[in-house]
């Protein structure tokens, strides 16, 4: 019994060991190198045939969803000693996603197939790959040249020339209607019935068009660093319209129209060039200058210079960013009368700006400070605008050339303090007037201006208080001038744009001389802004505003403001006017603005704004009636 079990045993481990050595699965059951039939070879016995049936059906099929393995190709055969190499293999290129345009890079033939040479840095190509297949997942957008919003050769995201040399073209358009109500000094003869002698009716409509172009050639990577040179050039087209009910509005002559058709058919906004003169520190603080016409603003609110003139600045950075300088001369250009562009014309007049800015000082974390200097020399000119009327010298007293040096000493501030949103101004003017046409001798000017703005961030709501005080000229004739006038003021103070005090010049009398100019504060007494001379005998200014800013969602913000205004000394009016009483206060002016952004930026905004003046007694006995004025507004501005 034993005996047979250890044969079996035997027997079943030789039976193992010739199916382990038998034809792998798939293989034919015979012998080697025969072909499929019956079976003839003697050799083949029953041994291998029962060896080779076992086999087949221990060995298991593939399951049909189980993908077969690809076949590998037989490898290529090594190439004989001294045969040259094959050209290499050539990896495929893909366009980059933006709007790029052509390289100018040299092109670097592949000459290996182990490196893949990219010369253009900017130009990498993406696969166009869309990861769900649907159309509007796409990780990668491909751009297009009227498209901004994508990487664009037009704008600045790939460089024209070489690897950083860049171009960018900007195009602005900006719409502005307006309806306004001006006291308004009626012509000879009075354009319509129930005139007074001096002042008719004062309904306006303005139609203003801008078109701004920018090209802006520049060298450099200036995600880290300066532009090492740059040249700037920003002609604007403008045309615009004026409909008015009084003549003498639009031009000096009587029978010409009500109103008026303009077209300036170019201003030349900005003409520059930008040289990176050196790095001064490790912190990329630099210094750099600027040659050609360009857009400067003196301090943080533009109380006394906001402009685009012909000059040459100084400008740079120090102690990490911390401290900033300006040294800017211009020889200033003559505006023209009803668009308030550039013209290529000497105005005579020169000035000189320098300031220096800090941020934090003396550990008032949040705080800017900025020191700075003005010099104003206008000098003897005659000139009348474009629409006949004479502008310099004014039409008022002694009509005299006249040359004025003026020397203004700022201190300013913006920022916080904790919680409180501060900015404040400080200037004292001092200088000289040859022969100011209301006093009509000579002066020496001794002025000063106070501005201060407070407020707190409550939730989306700022609540603000505001001061501002111009002084004015208690006594026209004593050699002193005394009331404060800027250099060319555009103000975001009280309201800005929104005010109907700042925003509209409000005319005095009929020899064009103003009480307030458009876009500015202070009572000047000037002919214009633009082409007039500053006036330092004037009545000053008191002005108490209450305001509130809110962000009422990221795309619309609003705001409030009141102001409560007086002058503050009215000699020099009385004088002007021959009148034995003025009084001191002016009025209340009371607007509301709103600006809407519907793309949450700066491509497409929406500006309104209504503005209502209550007259005061002054205002009242300058103009003898007090009926309700007011201003309304639309701004429509589209960016590419």
């Amino acid at each position: 019994m034993n005996a047979c079990r250890v044969g079996g045993m035997f027997g079943g481990c030789c039976l193992v060991v010739a199916l382990l050595v038998a034809p792998a699965s798939g293989q034919a059951v015979g012998p080697p190198d025969s072909e499929p039939g019956p079976v003839t070879d003697p050799s083949w016995n029953a041994g291998d045939r029962g060896r080779g049936l076992l086999a087949q059906r221990l060995q298991r099929a593939p399951a049909a969803e189980e993908p077969k393995p690809a076949e590998t190709p037989p490898a290529a055969p090594a190439p004989a000693p001294g045969t040259p190499p094959g050209p290499p293999l050539v990896t495929p290129m893909d366009a980059p996603p933006g709007f790029a345009g052509p390289s100018t890079v040299p092109h670097v033939t592949q000459s290996t197939s182990d490196f893949l040479p990219l010369p253009d840095r900017w130009r990498v190509g993406f696969p166009r790959w869309d990861r769900y297949g649907r159309d509007f997942d796409s990780p990668y957008t491909v751009g297009r040249w009227w498209d901004p919003y994508r990487q664009n050769v037009l704008k600045g995201d790939y460089p024209i020339y070489g690897q950083d040399i860049f171009f960018s073209i900007t195009g602005i358009s900006d719409t502005t209607l307006e309806a306004r109500k001006l006291p308004t000094p009626s012509g000879v003869p009075a354009a319509g019935p129930g005139a007074n002698l001096f002042f008719g009716s004062g309904e306006q409509w303005l139609v203003n068009q801008n078109f701004i172009l920018t090209f802006e050639l520049f060298k450099g990577l200036t995600a880290f660093k300066p532009r090492e040179w740059e040249f700037r050039f920003t002609p604007v087209f403008n045309f615009n319209y004026i409909d008015t009910r009084e003549t003498t509005i639009v031009s000096p002559d009587t029978r010409e129209s009500t109103s008026r058709f303009d077209t300036d058919l170019i201003g030349i906004q900005e003409f520059l060039v930008e040289y990176h003169i050196a790095d001064i520190s490790p912190q990329y603080d630099f210094l750099s200058s600027r040659f050609g016409i360009q857009p400067f603003l003196s301090d943080f609110r533009g109380f006394v210079f906001a402009d685009n003139e012909l000059g040459v600045r100084l400008l740079g950075t120090y102690f990490n960013n911390k401290l900033q300088f300006n040294t800017v001369y211009f020889r200033m250009l003559e505006k023209d009368t009803n668009s308030g562009l550039n013209r290529l014309l000497d105005r005579e007049q020169n000035v000189l700006i320098a300031n220096t800015f800090f941020q934090d000082p003396f550990g008032l974390l949040g705080y800017n400070a900025q020191f700075s200097f003005h010099y104003n020399n206008d000098e003897k000119s005659f000139r009348f605008d474009d629409n006949g009327f004479p502008v310099r010298p004014v039409a008022i007293g002694a009509v005299q050339p006249h040359e004025i040096d003026a020397y203004y000493l700022g201190w300013t501030g913006d920022g916080h303090l904790g919680r409180l949103n501060v900015t404040h101004a400080f200037y004292q003017v001092l200088g000289t007037d040859s022969l100011n046409p209301i006093a009509q001798r000579s002066q020496d000017i001794n002025a000063q201006m106070v501005a201060i703005e407070a407020s707190v961030d409550v939730d989306w709501l700022r609540p603000k208080l505001s001061f501002f005080w111009a002084s004015g000229d208690g006594d026209p004739r004593d050699g002193t001038a005394r009331g404060f006038d800027t250099i060319f003021d555009n103000p975001n103070f009280a309201g800005g744009p929104f005010s109907y005090w700042v925003r509209q010049g409000i005319p005095l009398t009929g020899a064009r001389v103003n009480l307030v100019n458009r876009n500015s504060i202070v009572p000047s007494l000037r002919s214009s802004k633009e082409q007039g001379q500053a006036n330092f005998v004037n009545p000053g200014l008191f002005l108490i505003n209450a305001g509130l800013d809110a962000f009422i969602t990221p795309k619309l913000r609003g705001s409030l403001n009141l102001n409560y205004i007086r002058f503050e000394d009215t000699s020099s009016l009385r004088v002007l006017l021959f009148q034995n009483k003025i009084r001191d206060e002016v009025g209340w002016d009371a607007s509301i603005g709103i600006q809407y952004r519907p793309l949450l930026n700066e491509n497409l905004i929406l500006t309104a704004g209504f503005a209502g003046f209550f007259p005061g007694d002054g205002f009242r006995d300058i103009y003898e009636k007090g009926t309700f004025l007011y201003s309304a507004f639309t701004t429509l501005t589209v960016t590419y």
